[in-house]
């Protein structure tokens, strides 16, 4: 695997983290994690929108505060981006949990959701939390491998009707801040 970081978002990466916006878009791919959403055209707002939210400001109703990360390959090119939700409510318990992340479809199956995760958990225990709660389709096999590589023990899984599938849930104990 190429030198790979966990980075704040910044300015500098505008150009790749679009492509990978793009990316997702052009496979007809769901955008995930949800910050991937953000309106990106003024990418100063973004950026600001994106610190707000570790902060807790600016949240909408029913949110978290919940800190971003991108994971950057060689310094240039984001092939990655994770999300951190630092406390949980009853609906983020049930799904979302407290970490979502996305690879780029071109950066597949060369290990780097196994990393952004990995990486994710490190961010994680910094914002406090001596366990991280995650969610993801039963029939998600990619992810499946991912959390359970990672620690991730199942708690349970439930038809999510809204989803229209079985969602598992895993917890992965962080040990000591």
């Amino acid at each position: 695997m190429p030198h790979v970081e966990l980075v704040t978002p910044s300015g500098a990466l505008r150009d790749s983290y679009r492509d990978l916006v793009d990316e997702f878009v052009q496979k007809g791919e769901t955008l995930v994690p949800f910050v991937l959403r953000f309106e990106h055209g003024d990418f100063d707002d973004l950026l600001a929108r994106l610190d707000g939210c570790s902060h807790g400001i600016g949240l909408p109703d029913g949110f978290v505060p919940h800190s971003t990360y991108w994971m950057v390959e060689d310094g240039a090119h984001v092939v990655g981006v994770s999300n951190i939700r630092h406390t949980l409510t009853p609906a983020l318990r049930r799904e979302g949990g407290n970490i979502g992340y996305g690879i780029r479809p071109s950066a597949r199956r060369r290990g780097y959701g196994r990393e952004i995760l990995r990486r994710s958990l490190l961010r994680a225990r910094e914002v406090g939390l001596d366990e991280a709660l995650l969610t993801c389709a039963k029939s998600n096999l990619a992810s499946v491998s991912v959390i359970v590589g990672n620690g991730g023990v199942l708690i349970d899984e439930a038809y999510l009707p809204n989803r229209g599938e079985i969602v598992h849930r895993y917890v992965i104990r962080l040990g000591a801040s």
